[in-house]
């Protein structure tokens, strides 16, 4: 249920109201708008009469929403929300491109790529130090070491660290280095590490998972937003279909979709979308035209010799021309892109 509040309501009105609603069985999240507050209320399952909350003093409306998201869906934030680390915004005009190794290697390796990558114009900088590899065999991760290189080189570079936590145990280690805590495609619907992180007061990066609707999705993030962590950010990051000539397929539809369904912000990543670097530029091209509020893109020094998804990894000389090239669309479609600026070189670091 979402309760609209009048515009000239008062803070003791909306107080009043919202233990009623408590009272009631109701756990409620509130939103404040440019002209009114709005309550959205969850939990309760036995029905009642609507007319009992819209009676009382300073509540313009109050109506029963249909979609099983409530906290996620525009009817409790109308206006789109802005997901802030640090220097960077996701969500607002400026396009966020966080941009960064699949794993990070070692200290050498993620500092020569964040260095190239901040001087073309990413506001943030990947680099996983725990990963869930499909074989057993493959790299997986430094670890606590990871999160350390990947702390300093942040710090030393002014990017905002972005890296995958796998399981609830993780969590507080990663507090400590991590600014945006990245949820991957394997665990969209691990609930217990939903639950968790939605105590914590660090923005999400939750990622689609291989085989989930946009539905689903939008509902992993409302078991985030209900335990009272609103700061979410939505990932296209392609889905399992017939087709195996890319990766997976990623599905652009989902960016328009999501921003008629949700305030959230979403971010694509053409990477492991297409799973080859070849189309990684076109299908980077594409999601910034299809409305994107961000892009999240792996990129090597040495993708050749990358311990982990080099096949999809643009080298730096690509990920700075594709910066380029999305200058020029991104005013097209009313977004702009931070300036290049010469890297800095290492002795003045």
């Amino acid at each position: 249920m979402i309760v609209v509040m009048q515009p000239q309501a008062t803070e003791a009105q909306i107080q009043q109201i919202v233990e009623r609603l408590e009272g009631l069985g109701f756990n409620v999240h509130r939103t404040t708008g440019v002209e009114q507050s709005i309550l959205a209320c969850v939990g309760r399952m036995i029905d009642f009469d609507l007319r009992e909350i819209e009676v009382l003093p300073g509540v313009a409306e109050a109506r029963r929403i249909s979609s099983p998201y409530k906290l996620a869906g525009r009817s409790f934030r109308p206006q789109n929300t802005e997901v802030r680390a640090g220097a960077m915004g996701v969500g607002g005009r400026e396009l966020a491109v966080i941009a960064g190794p699949c794993s990070v290697e070692s200290l050498h390796q993620l500092s020569e790529i964040a260095e190239s990558v901040a001087a073309a114009g990413a506001r943030g900088l990947r680099g996983g130090a725990f990963k869930p590899r499909t074989s057993p065999y493959s790299f997986q991760g430094l670890g606590q070491e990871g999160l350390r290189i990947l702390r300093h080189v942040c710090d030393r570079f002014g990017l905002v660290a972005v890296s995958e936590v796998m399981s609830e145990t993780q969590i507080p280690m990663m507090l400590d280095t991590v600014d945006i805590l990245q949820v991957g495609a394997r665990n969209m619907q691990n609930y217990n590490l939903l639950r968790e992180l939605g105590k914590v007061r660090r923005p999400i990066l939750l990622k689609r998972g291989i085989a989930a609707t946009i539905e689903e999705l939008l509902l992993s993030a409302e078991y985030i937003m209900a335990g009272g962590n609103y700061d979410v950010i939505l990932c296209e990051r392609g889905i399992r279909t017939f087709e195996n000539y890319t990766r997976n397929t990623l599905d652009l539809s989902a960016v328009p979709v999501v921003h008629k369904l949700s305030h959230l912000p979403i971010v694509a990543d053409p990477s492991h979308g297409t799973g080859r670097r070849d189309q990684v530029p076109a299908m980077a091209r594409a999601a910034v035209a299809c409305g994107a509020d961000g892009l999240l893109i792996e990129v090597h020094s040495d993708p050749d010799h990358a311990l982990s998804d080099g096949a999809q990894s643009l080298d730096l000389p690509q990920f700075a021309h594709l910066m380029d090239e999305l200058r020029q669309i991104a005013p097209v479609v009313d977004r702009q892109v931070t300036a290049a600026t010469p890297a800095v070189p290492a002795h003045q670091a």
